[in-house]
């Protein structure tokens, strides 16, 4: 490394930039590419899941209003109790579900911590570099 000039080091250090950037542009690509696969895999499970849970959730709905009926109940109050208390497992089940779309799941982490690993890796290599030089 002595001899060499500061123009070659700093045309290494952006050679070797590129490089990295390139490097890093390709990890956020395939993350990315990752996160949106393991989306549209989570969303046609619950698409095939509610298409199968709702006529089966239908029939228990109506079983247990006639077991409310044959207790005692009147059709009209069995049908209210069973309607509101679905109504209230299905908004809390709804809002969990909504509140794990939010976009922080999206974000490429790893792809952000390796650029910051590499910005100090850079920064403390630029340092190196610099007392070598001063030293020459």
């Amino acid at each position: 490394m002595q001899g060499r000039s500061i123009p070659d080091l700093f045309m290494d250090v952006v050679a070797q930039l590129a490089t990295l950037l390139r490097k890093e542009g390709e990890l956020a690509r395939t993350e990315l590419s990752e996160k949106v696969t393991q989306i549209a895999t989570a969303m046609g499970l619950i698409v095939a899941g509610a298409v199968l849970l709702t006529p089966a959730l239908v029939i228990l709905l109506q079983a247990a209003v006639g077991a409310l009926v044959n207790a005692g109940l009147s059709q009209p109050l069995a049908a209210v109790a069973i309607g509101g208390g679905v109504l209230i497992i299905g908004a809390i089940l709804t809002a969990i579900g909504i509140s794990r779309f939010k976009a922080d799941r999206l974000v490429p982490h790893k792809t952000i911590h390796q650029l910051q690993r590499d910005v100090t890796v850079a920064k403390e290599q630029a340092g190196t570099d610099y007392e070598r030089q001063q030293a020459a």
